[in-house]
């Protein structure tokens, strides 16, 4: 596990361009259209959307994706609240994580979603997916990096994000109790997710209550671990993350460019698009 968590820091710090930045903006404005769509269909749109294996194996191949943009019923303004609220703690976690890291954790979490489903055919022929659990794990998130952020229920109740945190993990044990194998396959993939990304939390929290967690303590590792902070130190103390070499425009004064390295020459060194493929390389 640790491992694997260590590939997605590597991942991330090593591809900063990848991903789509405000990824929660764009699946919460197609969630409200379709519940919209919704609203004026009876439900029509959702149908056409939604995760149905038999009709994924008869060639709806897109229903492997649209499920993620399908909403849940209810009031809509509960659904445009909570709509709202699931944008507002995305951002959060992006503006922590970065886009990439982030876009990794919604990307693996559906993925992963999937690939169990398509195991499931093996005891279940119709087996169901929704958004629900990705929500939620992605507030477990948000309340694993913001534990003190005040949430309020109902728009009224304040309490902080860690006590929901741990409320949801207790309901989530009782269901896998009451449910039994066909609730625990349906939020497991998302906890796998979960775990992978937050293990070194996971790690620290089981010592505390004297569960030992191999570490890793490999040169190459702690190198690596040292090499992400002193990173990060760096661009907070800066202001930006990407500067060229030759114009010395950044990220942050110019969002619109697009930054890369270039493998010619010595050393580590960024360039905008304007001048990646129009520059003297360095040699030393």
């Amino acid at each position: 596990m640790r491992k694997l968590n260590n590939a997605v820091d590597r991942f991330a710090l090593t591809h900063p361009r990848f991903g789509v930045p405000n990824l929660m903006r764009y699946v919460v404005l197609i969630t409200a259209a379709v519940y919209l769509l919704d609203f004026f269909s009876r439900g029509a749109a959702s149908l056409m959307l939604d995760f149905d294996m038999e009709l994924i194996l008869h060639g709806e191949i897109w229903r492997l994706v649209t499920w993620l943009v399908t909403p849940e019923g209810g009031n809509p303004f509960w659904v445009l609240v909570g709509l709202f609220f699931y944008y507002s703690i995305g951002t959060s976690v992006e503006e922590y994580w970065g886009t990439a890291k982030f876009t990794l954790f919604y990307l693996c979490s559906a993925a992963v979603t999937v690939v169990f489903a398509f195991i499931s055919l093996l005891w279940d022929k119709s087996p169901y997916i929704s958004t629900g659990p990705f929500y939620n794990i992605l507030f477990l998130a948000f309340a694993t990096l913001y534990p003190t952020a005040m949430i309020r229920i109902q728009l009224i109740l304040p309490i902080q994000a860690k006590w929901l945190a741990v409320l949801y993990v207790v309901l989530t044990l009782l269901n896998i109790f009451r449910f039994g194998l066909w609730y625990l396959l349906y939020v497991l993939p998302v906890w796998l997710v979960y775990a992978v990304f937050f293990w070194d939390g996971i790690a620290d929290l089981l010592a505390e209550f004297g569960f030992r967690v191999r570490r890793q303590n490999s040169r190459q590792t702690i190198q690596f671990k040292s090499a992400v902070r002193q990173q990060k130190k760096k661009e907070a103390e800066r202001g930006y993350r990407h500067k060229c070499a030759v114009c010395g425009r950044t990220d942050t004064d110019h969002p619109e460019l697009e930054f890369r390295y270039c493998s010619r020459c010595a050393g580590y060194h960024c360039f905008c698009q304007d001048h990646i493929f129009n520059h003297e390389h360095f040699t030393q």
